[in-house]
This record gives structure tokens, sequence and C-alpha cells, in this order.
């Protein structure tokens, strides 16, 4: 085929219609796309210098031609382009008469060195106004290596200036301590009051490492805190104590920042000392009540003085020991304690020894006697204490100080206690006081158990002789009991009474005169006289003797009201071979006997509604009643503290009474009644108890 003349060979298969090669076409297209970017970058560029108030400069050390663009001349106060004449004179017109100095030499040290440049310095515009300048740039070297140009940008920081230097005097203002510490935990900003706080100036401190110069900081919350705030990113806040030489404590409150972390800090050593002694006063006020309480709630002498040193260690001293002067006049040491279990048992034996050893030139010993509070040194003490164990226990427990304070009570000195204190825990005068206002109470309260201790025995000395032991015949055995419930006066209206008649029977007497106090007790007291008094004058019977005492009742107008039940036991010379016994009783108003035969079985002998009880009608009308007993019976006659709960009925308690008479009427007589005080009452009546029991002889 023909070619036609208009296609090219196989060699021009890729040349275009236009002649031109490929290869310059796609050179030229890429050119072309270079010259746009590069047009759009500088176009960003612009915008951006423009929006940040950034110029740029260009000045050649060799020919001292400085360039700068149109903000930077603006920058600068240079209206006009031709108002610039591309000078560094023209530069240094603008700058700061003091800056000039020091700038001169940066400038020079950044040229010499071909490296960077760095400032920040202050301008004077034409008008008066003063500019803060930060110039930044980097020296580009000739084939030689020394410095060719320097390009670099430069901003107005005025406006940061100004706000960094109203935050510095807001700073300086704060009267709180304020510092900042960067990534190295160097300080970079140490304000007026954090100077006055830490003992150090900020020259002193700035550029420094913080743990170099509070090592102390290192290992304690301080370091733990910071750290864990820079590394959680989250502020902490916490308080804690710097030892000497700064000897305080402190309110932190630290939270990290893109350079480091910033702290604000306040002293608060004499917050802390006041929060610490309201605490120690709220502490004291409250072992004081606890004294009165607990105090208060006892009238034992030996539970008193047992609680006391229990009470006021650890909240008032670090130990004690509590004196009391006796009936004798003599003081002893009944009580001690030690915060420390581990010491107690050396106080204890320092307790024991201590007054014997103690001369009478003693701080302890002059306090007893003049009943005035004293305070002294432990050492004191040791230089008056002999030779032997006390002075050699003292100086183990080695107190740094001691209080001796006297126990009052209605005008006179009962006892003493003594407080002792560690080293460091020396006792304020609020301390004192307290301590003295405990020491009164436990005075008065001892005093009041002691008083309390010779009332009952007192009262436990007008009760024996008031309940009599009883008579012990040939035909049977004879036991009583009484247990008051009245703890005031340990006396009560229940009694009971044992005695024969002028004709040989033998006659037993229960009673519960209506009331549990001393007058009960007085009541009591006379009704039991008069019935012995008429049993024993006429040899009477149980219902004549009832009827006798109560009309001798209404005659001496006692205004008593009493229960009671007499049994007579009586035998005639035919009874006696046979081994019986007859048994005649009556009963006004009282709970009825109860026999436990021989064979074990118990038997209650009427209703326990008896005829009318004494003191409301003497004409009343009394029955009698008779019993045949067999030798080896056993009677009770008691009063209701016996049986009686608050919790459950009468009937219900003479049921118990029964069934535990069932289980005990193997054992001897006294055995027998211990026994049912125990079971029935626990040997804590509600209600005064009287018992009388006897028990028939068998016939060998």
């Amino acid at each position: 085929m023909d070619r036609s003349p208009d296609r090219t060979s196989a060699d021009d298969g890729d040349r275009p219609v236009d002649g031109t090669r490929p290869e310059a076409d796609f050179t030229s297209r890429q050119l072309a796309a270079l010259q746009r970017r590069y047009a759009t970058e500088r176009l960003r560029w612009e915008l951006a210098k423009d929006a940040g108030g950034v110029g740029t400069f260009d000045w050649e050390p060799s020919t001292g031609t400085l360039l700068w663009d149109e903000q930077l001349q603006r920058m600068f106060g240079y209206d006009t382009p031709d108002s610039f004449d591309e000078s560094l004179a023209a530069f240094n017109a603008r700058v700061h008469p003091d800056d000039r100095g020091w700038h001169a030499d940066a400038l020079q040290a950044s040229t010499d060195s071909c490296g960077e440049y760095d400032v920040e310095y202050r301008i004077v515009l034409p008008d008066g106004e003063t500019r803060w300048i930060h110039a930044r740039g980097r020296c580009l070297p000739d084939p030689d290596g020394r410095t060719e140009r320097l390009i670099g940008a430069a901003y107005d920081t005025t406006g940061e200036r100004e706000a960094s230097t109203r935050i510095s005097r807001l700073l300086e203002a704060m009267p709180a301590g304020f510092y900042s510490v960067d990534r190295e935990w160097r300080f970079t900003h140490v304000n007026a009051e954090a100077e006055r706080l830490l003992g150090h100036s900020r020259d002193e401190l700035l550029g420094q490492v913080l743990w170099d110069a509070f090592p102390a900081a290192l290992d304690s919350e301080f370091e733990d805190s910071f750290r864990k705030a820079i590394a959680s990113g989250e502020p902490v806040q916490f308080d804690a104590h710097y030892p000497a030489p700064l000897d305080g404590w402190y309110e932190l409150r630290a939270w990290p920042t893109p350079d480091g972390l910033s702290v604000y800090f306040l002293e608060v050593t004499e917050r802390r000392a006041s929060q610490e002694r309201a605490e120690r006063w709220a502490r004291q006020l409250a072992t004081l009540a606890q004294v009165s309480a607990e105090l208060a709630g006892t009238l034992d002498t030996q539970i008193a003085t047992a609680r006391l040193p229990r009470l006021v260690v650890p909240a008032l001293a670090d130990f004690c020991v509590v004196t009391v002067i006796g009936a004798d006049g003599q003081p002893r040491d009944v009580g001690s304690w030690h915060a420390d279990p581990t010491a107690r048992p050396l106080l204890e034996r320092y307790r024991e020894v201590r007054l014997d050893a103690m001369p009478m030139t003693a701080p302890v010993a002059r306090a007893l006697h003049t009943g005035e509070a004293a305070t002294f040194r432990g050492t004191d003490v040791l230089e008056v204490l002999p030779p032997g164990p006390a002075r050699d226990l003292l100086a183990i427990l080695s107190p740094a100080s001691e209080v001796a304070l006297p126990l009052r009570a209605r005008g006179r000195t009962v006892g003493l206690l003594t407080l002792f204190y560690a080293e460091g825990h020396a006792p304020t005068d609020e301390d004192v006081a307290i301590a003295q206002d405990v020491a009164d109470r436990a005075g008065l309260a001892w005093d009041n158990a002691r008083l309390f201790s010779a009332q009952q025995q007192l009262a436990e000395g007008l009760q024996r002789s008031l309940l009599t032991e009883p008579p012990e015949p040939e035909h049977a055995e004879i036991a009583v009991r009484y247990l008051p419930a009245a703890e005031a006066a340990r006396v009560g209206g229940d009694w009971y009474d044992a005695f024969l008649q002028p004709n040989g029977t033998t006659m037993l007497v229960i009673g519960d005169v209506v009331g549990h106090d001393t007058e009960a007790a007085a009541a009591m007291g006379q009704l039991r006289g008069l019935l012995r008094g008429v049993a024993t004058y006429s040899n009477a019977g149980p219902v004549e003797v009832l009827r006798g005492l109560d009309a001798s009742m209404s005659t001496l107008q006692l205004g008593t009201l009493a229960t009671a039940a007499v049994a007579r036991f009586e035998q005639t010379p035919e009874e006696r071979r046979r081994g019986l016994t007859r048994m005649r009783w009556a009963n006004a108003g009282h709970l009825p006997p109860l026999v436990v035969n021989p064979d074990g079985t118990v038997a209650e002998l009427a209703p326990w509604v008896g005829d009318l009880m004494l003191g409301v009608d003497s004409a009343a009308v009394r029955r009698e009643s008779v019993v045949m007993l067999d030798h080896g019976s056993t009677v009770l006659l008691y009063t209701d503290g016996l049986v009686e709960r608050r919790d459950s009925d009468l009937d219900a308690g003479v049921s118990r009474l029964r069934d535990a008479l069932v289980a005990l009427v193997d054992l001897p007589l006294e055995e027998l009644l211990d026994e049912l005080l125990e079971r029935l009452v626990q040997g804590r009546p509600d209600d005064d108890v009287a018992l009388v029991a006897v028990r028939l002889n068998r016939l060998e």
C-alpha cells in the first residue's frame, strides 16, 4: 500500500501533530503547575503573616543592607517605603535606648557563630509609644562558613507582655504563695509570698531543681502528689507538713500545665494547731462527759477507782495512777493504766512500790498533803526518790512531766490523780483544767461510793439485828434467807422469823410490809416485835397471834399494811411416837406455805388468797388450818419476791418454784434455799425476798 503523505512513519508515531516532543511538553506543564503552587503557597504565607502580624527581614552583614517587608516597616513605624533606608541604623533608631547595647551584642554573637538569632527587645515608635518585639532568625553561611545573610521574622508581643505582666502583678499581689516548675522540676516562677513562706528569694530559687532546694519533699506526700498530678493530668489538693527549717503545715493545690506544674499554697500551721486544739478540747469534753456518766452510775468504790484510769488514758495523759485515802488516813495507789499495753506491767509494779519510797519532799506527797494541784518534771521525782525499785521503774517509764491533781469532795481531799506525759506531750493549761474537773468529779463519785458503802454496812447491820438467827429445836432443822431489792438502803419490808413459844412449840413467820425502803424496814421491825410479843407471852396459836397483832396495830395507829403467814408445829406424845407433826397455820393475805413430802411430792396447802391482810380491819374474822406432816417433810414459807416477774404472772412463778423444789428436794436444807434463790432470782431479785424453811427430823 502506498503511504499517505500526511501519515507519519513508525518512528514518528508518538510525535504530536504540532511537531513538539512529549518530554518538552510535559516539562512546561510541570513548570506551570509549580508556578501556580508557588503562587498559592506565597499567598497563604502572606495571609498568615498578615493575620499573625508577622514581618520578615533579610540582612547582609557584608553590605549592611537590611530588607524589611511592608508588615515589618509598619510595625517599626515606617509608614512609607521610602521612609526606611534599608540600613541597620534605621533599625537601631527605633530600638529602646536601654536595649540597644545588649541587642547589638546578641546580634554580633549570632553572626559570629553563624547560628540562631532569638531575642525580645523594646522599640520606641515616633509617637513615643513603647512596644515589645520578638525576633527569630537563622544565619546562612557563605562557602567559607561565614555569615552571608540573616533571614528571619518578627512579631509584636506587647499584648502578650501586658497579659503576662497583669498575671505577674496578680500573682505578686496574691496573699498566697505561688510557684511553677518546668518538666525538669526547675523553678520558673516564684511570687513574693512564696519567697516569704519558703524562706528563699526568687533569685535563689529560679532555675534550681525543686528537690534540691527542698530535699525533705522527696519520698513524702509532696513528691507523691506532685508526680500524681503530672502523671494523671489532673489537679491535686492536699495538706502536708514540711519539717525544719520550715517546720510548718501547708495547704497545697497543684495542677499540671503544658510547661510543667503550677503550685498554689498557704501556710496553715496556726489553723491546723487551732483545729487540733478544738479536736483535743472536744475529745476532752467527751471524756469528761463519759467520766461523769460512768462514775455517777456506780456506788461501788472498787468499780469507781478501777474505771477512772481507763477513762483518762489516752484522752488526757499517756499514763496515770489513782490514789485514795483510806479510812485510816493513809494514801494507797489503787489503780493505774498506760496507753502502751507493753508498759502496763511496769506501771503496775511502780504503783505497788512508789508511795512507800516517796519522801515527804516529793511533789506527789506535797499534793496529797496540801490538796493543791502540782505540775512538775519527771526528773524532779527521780531526784528525790532513793535508789531502789521505784526509782528504777520510773526511769524506765521515763515521763517527761507529771501533773498531780487532788480528788476533792465535800471540802476535803479523798485521793490523788497523777497524770504522766511522755516527751513532746506537755500538757497545756486547758488540759490541766479539764483534768482537774475530771479529778473533782471522780473525787465526788468516790466519796459518794464511800458514803454509800458505809450506809450499806449500817443498813445491813440493822437488817441483821432485825432478822435474827433461827432456833435449833430437837425435832426440826430451820433455815432462813433474806435478799433486799432496794439497793439504796439494803433493807426492806419483807421479814421472816422463827422462835419457840413458852410451851416448847416451834413457830415460823413470814411477812411483807407494803414498801421497799427504810420506812418499810422500820414498820417491819415494829410488826415483828409485836408479833413476837403476842406469841411468846400467851402461847397463842397462829390465828390468835394474827388477830392480836392486827388489834395492836390498830391501837397503836401504826398506819401500816402488811401480809403475813404464821405456822406452829405441835406434837402430842402419841404423834411423836408415830413420827407425825401437826402444823397449825393461818394466813393474812400472804402466799400459802409449800410442803415437800418425804416421797418428793410437793403440796400447796390451800389457794394462795388468804384472809384479809393486816392493818385493814382489826375486827376481821380469821381462819386457822391444820395439816399432819410425816417426819422428813419440808415446809417452805416465802415472800412474793421469790416468784413474781415483770414478764409473767404469779401462778407461773409458783409453778416454777414447785418444779425447782422437786428437783432439789434431796439437797440439805441450807443448800436447798441457796439453789432456790439462784434458780429463781439469780441472786438479784426485783423485789425483796425472805425465806424460812423447816425440815422435820426423821425418827432415827
